[in-house]
């Protein structure tokens, strides 16, 4: 029997007018993911999308998980295709497709979602007849309709297909449809959520993390790079800009008062980012920040970090409690490589008192001291002698 992936458009079933200019992004975003997994038939029709192997060496679950992670598809399944378009044929592979479930499975149900409506029978009937061929063949199941430990799902369209195996898909919105933005990526749990939640929304990302060498190591750059391919498994290709930081940071460091070295080092670093954005073509900065997390995240910290730049700032953890955003990162496979014991620059020079409530004058006021090594040049420099990794798709 034949295997074909079936993919059900998320909420861009919504869209009007403009909906084929979705689809093709969500076509094309499909097409990037699968592009080394054998060769495939690619199409769609009643918000389905079609993945149809021809060579045998199409790998058919390792295609399947990467559909899952496309944005804009609200479930995704494996399927089988019914060699003729008759309830007997019906019948006969979704009793296959049952045997091969029977070590784990005692009860199970029929849905029926029937597309064709020249179809002889309507979807409960169908239904009442697959149960019935299904019990005659494997009389140790029984029928639970309420919570059986198989959901035996039977499409009837253009082509018939079973599947018992669906699974939710990303959601979200095809990568390419809302515009790009710039993700301040640290090595830590909450940015590489941040990059994905507002990923999931249609948007492109490119990322920036601040490389503050010897004071972090090679390792700790690595981890980042490794986050980063994670990420585009859903996010599609990620430009990662790796700024040298160490310079600017002893800068700071020398010239700044204590209690505010994080918030300073955080506005030069939204600020460069900035500038990489704009170099880019993107429209706004991401950060992970939540509120009253740690002593540069309260509500005050916020607000002087983002006088930094006139660009938008998205924070989509911004009211998470620290739980929910691991959640998250576990789900997404983001969670163990945050975690692995190598700093960051945002840990370098960490002062004793950092001040919590600050003042936008305050901070201006204590940047003026940066004059004396022309910060400007210092900012400048760092954005030329970026390296850019291309990560992912």
């Amino acid at each position: 029997m034949k295997k074909i992936i079936l993919a059900k458009y998320g909420e861009l079933v919504l869209k009007g007018q403009n909906r084929r200019t979705f689809e093709d992004k969500l076509m094309s975003n499909i097409r990037a993911s699968l592009k080394d997994v054998g060769e495939y038939r690619l199409s769609w029709a009643q918000s389905t999308v079609y993945v149809e192997p021809k060579s045998d060496d199409f790998d058919i679950d390792e295609a399947f998980a990467r559909v899952r992670r496309v944005f804009g598809l609200s479930a995704v399944c494996v399927a089988t295709k019914s060699d003729e378009h008759t309830l007997e044929s019906a019948g006969k592979t979704a009793v296959e497709c049952v045997r091969e479930m029977l070590m784990r499975h005692r009860t199970f149900k029929v849905e029926t979602k029937r597309e064709d409506k020249n179809f002889p029978l309507n979807s409960m009937q169908i239904s009442a007849e697959i149960g019935g061929i299904i019990l005659d063949a494997i009389p140790e199941l029984t029928v639970d309709l309420h919570n059986p430990d198989i959901v035996v799902t039977v499409e009837i369209r253009r082509e018939i297909y079973v599947h018992t195996n669906r699974q939710p898909g990303a959601g979200g919105m095809p990568i390419g449809t809302n515009g790009k933005a710039t993700l301040l990526l640290s090595g830590g749990i909450d940015s590489p959520v941040a990059g994905y939640m507002i990923a999931k929304r249609g948007v492109v990302i490119n990322a920036v993390h601040f490389y503050s060498y010897p004071y972090t190591s090679e390792r700790a750059k690595d981890k980042v790079i490794s986050l980063a391919k994670l990420m585009s498994g859903y996010c599609g290709r990620i430009n990662l800009h790796v700024v040298p930081f160490t310079d600017i940071q002893l800068a700071i460091n020398k010239h700044c008062p204590s209690e505010l070295l994080t918030l300073i080092m955080r506005r030069i670093m939204m600020r460069i980012s900035e500038r990489i954005a704009r170099i880019t073509g993107a429209q706004a900065l991401i950060t992970g920040e939540s509120i009253g997390q740690v002593a540069s995240q309260t509500m005050e910290s916020l607000v002087v970090t983002d006088a930094a730049v006139e660009m938008p700032v998205f924070r989509p953890v911004i009211g998470m409690d620290k739980e929910e955003i691991v959640q998250i990162s576990k789900r997404i496979g983001t969670y163990e490589t945050s975690i692995l014991p190598y700093e960051d620059c945002c840990t370098v020079f960490v002062p004793k008192k950092p001040k919590t409530k600050p003042k936008l004058q305050q901070l201006v006021e204590a940047e003026v001291a940066l004059e004396s090594v022309d910060i400007e040049d210092m900012i400048a420099k760092a954005v030329e002698e970026t390296e850019i990794v291309r990560v992912g798709e």
